[in-house]
């Protein structure tokens, strides 16, 4: 069985867990505490980075090299087009929010509030905080305008983009950092997603000093 060392609320890790739930690959969970350094996990990984996955006797770092290398050893179901054209679209858009969105909205708010926290590095930024309040509602609007001109983020099939996006987002949410009234079509398409059999073990997360709100265990929402 694979086994990916990750942490719950982790988007690159999340990203991870979808792709291999969509594809219906068994896999075992081992929460790992990596800015404790330990001597094992930085064998395993250098760069002392989740996500960390073992598969078919591989050990793999890096979310977007791992999802890479899923989809090309199992192709079905595709997460990524054939169309070379297409393909570049949802590499770009993956790349929009594991850089872009992750470095203006993720790290200022997720970072701040959890993993300081977490991690015992004290107390949230006040000024990172605003500023990621601030720069989620861009990014929900350019979000809004995908979906205007098409059925999914990339195009009209779900791809890998959708499962980075909704990585970034199921995270936000469990700290209850979206505003979900923003936009209709944001929502609807995250209910979409949301509602997929590969969402069931990213719902069922619960970080110790952190409950979930209400709604984020909701189908329906």
């Amino acid at each position: 069985m694979a086994r990916l060392f990750h942490v719950p609320l982790s988007p690159f890790c999340r990203k991870v867990r979808l792709s291999l739930a969509e594809k219906k690959i068994e896999v075992e969970l081992v929460e790992e505490r990596y800015w404790e350094q330990d001597p094992d996990f930085m064998r395993r990984n250098p760069a002392g980075q989740v996500p960390v996955l073992r598969l078919d006797g591989v050990m793999m770092a890096e979310s977007g090299a791992i999802c890479e290398y899923i989809e090309e050893t199992r192709p079905d179901p595709a997460l990524m087009p054939k169309d070379p054209v297409a393909r570049q679209e949802v590499r770009r858009l993956v790349g929009w929010f594991d850089d872009k969105f992750h470095r203006e909205v993720t790290s200022k708010l997720l970072y701040e509030r959890v993993n300081k926290k977490v991690m015992k590095q004290g107390y949230p930024d006040s000024g990172h905080v605003k500023a990621g309040a601030k720069a989620i509602k861009y990014h929900l609007d350019y979000m809004t305008w995908l979906l205007d001109h098409r059925r999914w983020l990339a195009g009209d099939v779900m791809t890998l983009a959708d499962f980075a996006a909704a990585a970034h987002l199921s995270a936000l949410d469990y700290i209850s950092d979206v505003d979900w009234n923003r936009s209709e079509v944001v929502k609807d398409w995250y209910a979409k997603i949301k509602s997929r059999p590969a969402f069931r073990s990213i719902l069922a997360d619960q970080v110790p000093g952190f409950p979930p709100p209400r709604h984020y265990n909701d189908l329906d929402f």
